[in-house]
């Protein structure tokens, strides 16, 4: 697999098993089909409500457990939905992918920025954000990714597709460090080549909407990026815009 120009990404380096989607249940589990009528249970790595990805008899993906004799012998990484495009449910992988495309430079408002920082704790803050970016002469940047699969009509997509307190408590964050001196912003990341724009899903958690545009209102950066999925791998590919 080659990526397109001035796209990057992340390559599945071991063949993922196609099978349909049984039942997705306790949030971390999904029974799946594979092709010779057996019935395996995967591992879910997505704990959100995973709206419009979970139909039962969806053809999905798996990449096969990289430690033998773990539990379940398969992670759930791509989902075909109703019309037809993959999305990566794995959201373990959209900090790879940001990674990826930070490195390249493909935000241009993080220019400037030469040493990426993963995971990094707040202890004032007693919070965790997924990225810190420093660079000479320039404010930290501190950056919360949010991975989003759920998507509307006339390609947009939505975040959260299920109440998260702790995204809303991260936007609430963002603002105490940018009103401190620091640079901040949220990032996501849509795992899917049908969506142009993504907006708070104000239907579903009206809390991080207000909490995502207080945010904005003291400075908070808001910025989005799409990918292409495919079985061989996952690539960032295009800016996206954000709807407030």
């Amino acid at each position: 697999m080659s990526y397109p120009p001035g796209s990057h990404g992340i390559r599945f380096t071991t063949p993922l098993q196609e099978g349909r989607l049984v039942r997705r249940y306790q949030r971390f589990l999904a029974d799946v089909e594979l092709p010779d009528g057996s019935t395996v249970t995967a591992h879910c790595p997505n704990t959100g409500a995973m709206l419009g990805c979970q139909t039962p008899d969806s053809r999905v993906w798996l990449s096969p457990a990289a430690r033998p004799g773990r539990r379940c012998p398969f992670t759930w990484e791509l989902v075909e939905v109703d019309s037809g495009t993959l999305v990566g449910v794995h959201t373990g992988r959209t900090n790879q992918l940001v990674a990826a495309a930070l490195r390249a430079g493909l935000v241009a408002e993080l220019s400037g920025y030469t040493a990426l920082q993963a995971e990094v704790s707040v202890p004032e803050a007693g919070v965790r954000f997924d990225f810190v970016l420093r660079g000479p002469g320039l404010p930290d940047y501190y950056l919360e990714v949010k991975n989003v699969t759920a998507a509307v009509t006339d390609r947009r997509a939505i975040f959260p597709d299920a109440v998260s307190t702790r995204a809303a408590r991260h936007a609430r964050e963002l603002a105490v460090l940018r009103r401190a001196g620091a640079r901040a912003g949220v990032l996501f990341c849509a795992q899917r080549a049908d969506v142009d724009v993504v907006a708070p899903a104000d239907e579903v958690d009206p809390d991080y909407g207000r909490a995502l545009r207080a945010a904005v209102a003291d400075g908070v950066e808001v910025l989005a990026i799409g990918a292409t999925v495919s079985p061989e791998g996952i690539w960032i590919n295009r800016r996206i815009a954000v709807e407030l």
